[in-house]
């Protein structure tokens, strides 16, 4: 078993169930076992403790106690003291390493995000946050290895975190609106997807006062029967945008299989997600930190950079990747650059106040106070994203890369692209870009902007196209082409349809 294909960024992800041709499990009893005697050693050595403890949680997937009980196991052979929360959220899992009466040493959260049912992994964090890249690629190289710790025995107990958790929201609500039932009044509907999400319903929503019929799949169920819980997905916000205009909703809310990521509908049917999620957040945070500014990954449009500046903030367009965005947010704060929001168009968004952990519940809690003020100060939330300029046309094209060496030839063909795009006429290098070529084309070839980019961890070539104008969005793909199809590693099958 070659560990080091399980890593994915800062996460470990493989195949544990059969079902879906071609996908075989990788994470069988004995990796996930050497994964949990890995996390031991790592740990160990992290804090130079003998007496450790450890909290270990799941999502909804139909593999997730099998797994937990494989990862608990061995740590407990490794003599860690392990308590089993069950059902629980990523975020969650790392609150148990801060929460007075909690404070574990580390934890680990057995999920893989919005991925099919036969997938899972593991996510792991301390009380400094999730680890880095570098802090799992130890833990696998541990795995692949055959150390132990040496300690006695440890043990394994049942416990419960959510119940804490969860008041930690409603008290949020509570605290910043003076009220004990702040949503009376309010009808807020769910979806969770069937992934650990129905917790906010019970435990947050209900307690604050809130009408919560027309909620959907709250209960979990990792075939995921519904649509994918994810509020990327098509199918996932056309189910809680449904919901709301069915119940006449005040706001409905999405969240990804470990609530780690979070969507909206707003109470006129409009979605909030991507660039306008992000807007919004920072509407709120410019108000309670005037000049603050908000890390984005690349892929956020123009109009919302105006939009930030308009709002008195710092746009910092970085890089794609819900760590690299965390990172270099704390990054600007040790310089001195406040920044209070470090967020992903996919979702993933990390307050300054909160430990900068990505947090889809939180992110909800912080729009449900927005909710209650609102509606004591006569505005909308919908009001709070009014200027916000969005694009006539918007369309993404992954190109796979025909290569085993794929990052050297996307390398390349960034850089020539980068060359080319100097001598272009209409066409402008965006300032201050951190990833991939970003060009500014001009009103006579297509009014937009393009960012082509090298995945992060697949073969291919991400193309996002943004236009200002109907029509505009083919016409910038149609003088990308002109210089793309010369390279015959790379599948532009369906770039080439779309300019026809």
């Amino acid at each position: 078993m070659d560990y080091k294909k399980l890593q994915n960024g800062s996460d470990i992800r493989g195949v544990a169930l059969e079902g879906i041709e071609g996908q075989h499990v990788n994470l069988t009893e004995d990796v996930c076992r050497n994964i949990g005697r890995g996390f031991a050693l790592w740990l160990v050595k992290k804090t130079g403790k003998t007496v450790l403890r450890v909290a270990v949680g799941r999502d909804s997937r139909l593999s997730g106690e099998t797994l937990c009980n494989y990862i608990c196991s061995a740590l407990v052979e490794e003599g860690i003291f392990v308590t089993d929360f069950g059902m629980a959220s990523t975020p969650a899992m790392f609150m148990s390493t801060v929460t007075d009466g909690y404070n574990f040493d580390g934890s680990v959260m057995i999920t893989a995000s919005h991925l099919p049912f036969n997938r899972n992994g593991f996510k792991f964090f301390t009380a400094q946050g999730g680890l880095e890249k570098a802090d799992i690629k130890e833990i696998l190289e541990f795995a692949e290895g055959c150390n132990k710790t040496g300690l006695k025995v440890g043990k394994l107990e049942k416990g419960e975190f959510m119940d804490a958790y969860s008041k930690i929201l409603a008290d949020k609500i509570r605290k910043a609106t003076g009220e004990e039932k702040p949503l009376q009044g309010f009808k807020i509907v769910v979806d969770a997807g069937n992934g650990a999400g129905g917790f906010y319903v019970d435990k947050v929503l209900k307690p604050l006062g809130a009408n919560t019929d027309g909620s959907r799949y709250l209960e979990p169920d990792g075939s995921f029967p519904n649509h994918i819980p994810n509020p990327e997905n098509k199918e996932a916000m056309e189910s809680i945008t449904e919901a709301v205009k069915e119940t006449g909703a005040d706001l409905g809310i999405i969240f990804d299989t470990d609530v780690d990521r979070a969507g909206a509908v707003l109470s006129d049917g409009s979605e909030l997600n991507r660039n306008r999620i992000i807007a919004m957040l920072s509407a709120i945070l410019l108000r309670e930190h005037p000049g603050t500014t908000i890390v984005t990954d690349s892929i956020t449009s123009t109009g919302l950079a105006e939009f930030i500046t308009e709002k008195g903030g710092i746009h910092h367009r970085f890089k794609r990747g819900y760590r690299n965005v965390i990172n270099e947010s704390i990054k600007l704060n040790a310089n001195g650059q406040d920044s209070q929001l470090a967020i992903e168009t996919s979702g993933h968004g990390a307050f300054k106040e909160n430990y900068f952990l990505d947090d889809g519940a939180y992110i909800v809690t912080k729009l449900l106070i927005e909710l209650a003020r609102g509606k004591k100060e006569g505005y909308t939330l919908e009001s709070l994203i009014a200027t916000l300029k969005e694009p006539a046309e918007s369309v993404e094209f992954r190109m796979n890369i025909l290569l085993d060496d794929f990052k050297a030839y996307g390398t390349q063909v960034i850089e020539d692209l980068n060359n080319y795009a100097l001598d272009k006429d209409g066409w402008s290098l965006a300032p201050n870009n951190f990833e991939g070529v970003r060009v500014n084309l001009d009103k006579d070839h297509g009014n937009g902007w393009f960012l082509l980019r090298l995945s992060l961890h697949d073969p291919l070539l991400p193309l996002n196209i943004e236009s200002n104008e109907i029509g505009g969005a083919k016409k910038i793909a149609s003088e990308l082409v002109e210089f793309i199809k010369k390279y015959d590693k790379l599948e532009v099958k369906s770039l080439l349809e779309y300019v026809k």
